[in-house]
Order: C-alpha cells, then structure tokens, then sequence
C-alpha cells in the first residue's frame, strides 16, 4: 500500500461504526498486555483483564506455569472471577453454584453432578485464551490473527531492553484507570508525536534538550521508538535538577543509560515508558468512539536506595505535568474533530510514527480512506466492499 503523508480524516475519530471495525480488525486481533510475572507470583495467584465485553484472568498454576482462560464458567457462563487481582485456594470457584476448576482450567467439581445426563467433566474446561509471556510481562490474544509474536514484534531492541531486566522487576503500585473523554487515537497519536514536544512539554523538554528522537522498526513497524537522553538537561526547572541530583547510578545499566527516557509503542494501544530507575506500561483501553481508559501500572527492580526513592518520586511529579499538558492537548484535538468540518491533515515527513500508524489503520480498515464520512449503517458493507 502507497505510504500516504496525511492524518486520517476526522470522521474515524467520532464514528461509532469505525469503532465498531476498529474493535475487531485493530484491538483484538493484537496483543493485550494483562500484567507482569510478578503480579502472580504464586500457586493460585491470579490477575484479570478487560476489554469490551471480553473478560480474561492469568492464573499460576501448582507447577509454576501461567495460564490465560475466558473468565466465564461452563455451566451458565457466570463471572468466575469479580476483582482485579488476588489468589484462590485450592481451586477456582465459580459463585453462583460452586463448580470448580483447577488451576489448569479442568473441571474438577460439579454439585449435584448426579443430575447432570452423559455429562462428562472433561469436555467442560475453561476456555483457553492465546498467552504470550515476553520479558516478563504476559500478554493475550482475543481473536485468531496472522499478527507476529511480542517477542518477533520487538526484535529490533531486544538487546537493547535485557539491559533494563524487566523480567526482575516487581510492581511499585496497583493498577491506575485514568477516564479521558477523547478517541483512544487521539491519546496513542499524541504519544507518538514529537514535534509538540518543544511546544507543549517544557518540563520534558528541559529534561532532555534537543536528544528527543523517534523512529519506526524495522520489522514493518510493529514498535514505535522514542528516546531522549538526561544528560541534556536544562538545569531550569526543580524537579528536573533534583531528578538529576538524586538519581543514583545503576550498575545495571550503561554510562549512556544513566539519564536515558526510553519509550516503545507496541501496535496499536500500548506504550513502555523505560527510565534508568522504574518502568511503566500505559494501555489505551477503548470503551466507545469518544472514550478511553488508560490503563497502567509502574514497576522497579528491587532498590530501597533512599535517593532512588526519592528518584521515581520526581519522575512521577514530571509525567504527572506531562501527562497534565497531554490531556489539556488531545481533549483540544477531540473537540475540533467533533465539528464534522475537520477533514484531513498534512503530516510533515518527519513525523513517521504517525504516518506510519495511519496507513496501518488504512490497511486494516480500508474505509478509512475515504475523506468523506459514509452512512453509519452502511460502515460496515462499505469496508467489506473495498
């Protein structure tokens, strides 16, 4: 497909039925990512997940492994488990009428199994959902797809993100939902654009200088790479100088990767901000055409280094201004897309992350390359004609 130098026309960013495609063609059929290792760490130790009506959990089983299944029971596909995280004893109990599965998914205990004709428990496990665990961090697919592993997807960096151990690490907090009353587009757009940066992000862009940089992978542009070095700093703002103060050296890590940001977006609503003392993932959960929850969780290696405390407190008060900035900027972008006059906008050929991520949904959604909006009811047939 022709690479095409121009934003997508606004009408995908409001649509109902767009979003509908985009549930099916775009988000499921890519990897979500559920939590890491060591949000599980024992026998029976569970974590869910949520995306439109899909509902999974990961589980630990007796002999260490982890296991992704539906989270739904076989008998009247009651929620099995209500909550984001915690551990089951023994077995997994369903509420409603306490069947119970062990932690391989099999079917273990039936009350009144007598009442039940040519039952047989072995054809009423759970359902198993596709599992990927790379550097520790465990993902799952919702529906079949061709779409390349997380592990092949970021080939590209492996070398360059086993420096970090990500598999060591363990969480600093719980899950953080953060409602935002845009398109979820809007917020993996801005995530990826650099040329805001000097504008919009003063904090961020005294921290870093003129490092910041972006690129697309080279194995189709599965990850989008973004970095910007510390040891630029513009030693005008307090929380970047105490940053720089306090941050101690991580023997782990290079001499060029002391003060380095790191950033990836795995394709399309994921994005690891890497930093020499923590990690965070940021998830775009879609919940309809003009709203998103992201979703996300910090983790570190173990250090009870007071300044590396004191660290990961100042890299949070700048992302929380960052993240500040951002908000104020996508909601500005939503309302004028909302006007049904926005069409489509010229990308400058700098920005290769967004052109990249627009005729990925090009290809994917072929509708959205019509300037003009079709009829909602007709989205569908219109994108399968094409």
């Amino acid at each position: 497909m022709k690479e095409t130098l121009k934003s997508l026309p606004g009408w995908t960013y409001t649509s109902d039925a767009f979003f509908e495609l985009e549930k099916s063609e775009l988000i499921l059929k890519n990897w979500q990512l559920v939590c890491h290792i060591s949000n599980v760490p024992n026998a029976g130790d569970y974590f869910t997940f949520e995306i439109f009506n899909e509902r999974v959990f990961v589980i630990k089983d007796e002999d260490g492994a982890i296991h992704a299944f539906q989270n739904f029971c076989s008998h009247r596909g009651t929620k099995l488990i209500d909550g984001i995280s915690g551990s089951c004893k023994h077995k997994i109990t369903c509420p409603y009428h306490a069947w119970g599965y062990d932690f391989n998914g099999n079917l273990i205990k039936v009350p009144y199994e007598d009442q039940f004709k040519n039952f047989n428990k072995k054809n009423h496990s759970l359902q198993d959902v596709e599992l990927e665990i790379f550097q520790g961090f465990i993902f799952v697919k919702l529906l079949h797809s061709d779409i390349p592993s997380v592990h092949e997807q970021f080939a590209p960096y492996i070398k360059e993100i086993e420096q970090y151990r990500l598999e060591e690490m363990q969480p600093l907090g719980r899950v953080t939902m953060r409602p935002r009353n845009v398109n979820w587009k809007q917020i993996a757009d801005n995530y990826i654009d650099a040329l805001h940066i000097p504008i919009a992000h003063p904090g961020l862009s005294n921290l870093v200088g003129k490092s910041y940089g972006i690129e697309v992978s080279s194995n189709n542009g599965y990850v989008h790479k973004m970095w910007g070095d510390g040891n630029n700093i513009r030693k005008d703002n307090l929380s970047n100088r105490l940053y720089d103060k306090y941050l101690p050296h991580m023997d782990h890590l290079p001499d060029d990767k002391q003060r380095y940001w790191l950033y990836y977006r795995l394709w399309p609503n994921l994005a690891f901000d890497i930093y020499p003392e923590q990690m965070d993932f940021m998830q775009f959960i879609p919940i309809d055409a003009n709203t998103t929850m992201i979703r996300e969780i910090p983790y570190a290696l173990p250090d009870d280094r007071r300044e590396t405390k004191a660290a990961q407190y100042l890299n949070w008060r700048i992302n929380r201004q960052v993240n500040n900035e951002d908000t104020h900027l996508i909601n500005l972008v939503q309302e004028g897309m909302n006007t049904k006059n926005f069409k489509s906008g010229p990308l400058a050929s700098s920005e290769i992350c967004l052109i990249d991520s627009a005729n990925k949904i090009r290809k994917a959604i072929p509708v959205s390359n019509q300037e003009v909006k079709p009829q909602e009811s007709e989205m569908l047939k219109i994108n399968s004609k094409i």
